[in-house]
């Protein structure tokens, strides 16, 4: 799912002129992807990404300003597509008044910004990339344990928000109970937040809704993280094998990234807060190349070969 995001939240964000008042706002955005026309200006539109906001530069309005007034209008007729969310102007220059005419008869925003186009073209970028990634709500809770990002699944009143009280308690960090929500951005990295409207907040039962941030400071809270491992809790089953050395590594699709996964069978007398912690710091020492799980296979395997000898 990716959000819906329109040119008015372009300008609300990067302060735009807009210059057109009669212009429709509402248009949507459907790609990150930007387009600098200097092909276009040029003549050749047989691959024109009208789908894209339009950015021009200096190199782009010099060039145009230099041709005929009637090729101009044509050019900028056809560069005014219906389909084209919006044309932003950078360096306050003078925009062509063809150009003005046509968007204002077609409603397409004409924008306009004083930073320079390479560096305004780097941060709309980032921006769009940001707001278009693909989305999803996931049950369950995410927390930062020594700086490693973990998201615990599992059913219903298995015990994910008291662990992460736990966690808080020894000194990790909250990023969303019940509700997170997951956006998958262009490096296929996993960012988890809380929705708003529960941001911070916590449901103990029996207590009832908590804000940790409230009882514990603003130090026991992040806004968002990037998820790196998911552990999910069920309860013990007695007749089910559990993984005993490690050496088998689950995965977890979400989205189209696939996280590495834990699976921690619950039942009284263990410490899950404790279990998540030896997992973050496990999953850390495999990231810096030592698998322990590993190294006790290697040294079993030259224990049974001694024997045989």
């Amino acid at each position: 799912m990716k959000k819906k995001l329109k040119v008015s939240d372009l300008v609300e964000a990067f302060k735009l002129e807009l210059i057109c008042e009669k212009a429709n706002l509402e248009r949507l955005i459907t790609v990150s992807d930007l387009n600098r026309p200097g092909l276009e200006m040029a003549g050749f539109f047989t691959y024109y990404p009208k789908e894209r906001i339009q950015i021009l530069g200096k190199t782009e309005l010099t060039f145009i300003n230099g041709v005929s007034s009637d090729i101009r209008r044509e050019r900028m007729d056809r560069l005014a597509d219906e389909e084209t969310p919006c044309i932003i102007v950078a360096r306050d220059l003078e925009i062509p008044e063809e150009l003005l005419q046509i968007a204002c008869l077609k409603k397409i925003p004409i924008l306009r910004t004083s930073l320079n186009t390479t560096r305004f073209t780097s941060k709309l970028t980032n921006y769009l990339e940001a707001q278009l990634a693909p989305t999803i709500t996931m049950h369950g809770v995410l927390v930062d344990v020594y700086g490693v990002g973990i998201l615990i699944t599992g059913s219903s009143g298995i015990g994910k928000s008291e662990t992460a009280l736990e966690l808080v308690k020894r000194g990790h960090r909250l990023v969303a109970d019940d509700a997170v929500e997951i956006r998958q951005t262009a490096d296929d990295a996993l960012i988890g937040t809380a929705p708003e409207l529960i941001q911070h907040l916590l449901e103990i039962r029996g207590v009832g809704i908590i804000n940790v941030m409230t009882l514990f400071g603003a130090g026991a809270v992040r806004i968002h993280k990037k998820i790196t491992l998911a552990i999910q809790l069920e309860m013990w089953d007695k007749d089910k094998n559990y993984d005993r050395l490690g050496l088998e590594e689950e995965k977890i699709k979400v989205i189209d990234t696939h996280l590495p996964m834990l699976t921690i069978p619950v039942r009284p007398g263990r410490n899950l807060a404790v279990i998540i912690e030896v997992a973050a710091m496990n999953y850390r020492l495999k990231r810096m190349g030592y698998h322990a799980a590993q190294e006790f296979a290697v040294r079993l395997s030259e224990a049974i070969e001694d024997d045989a000898d």
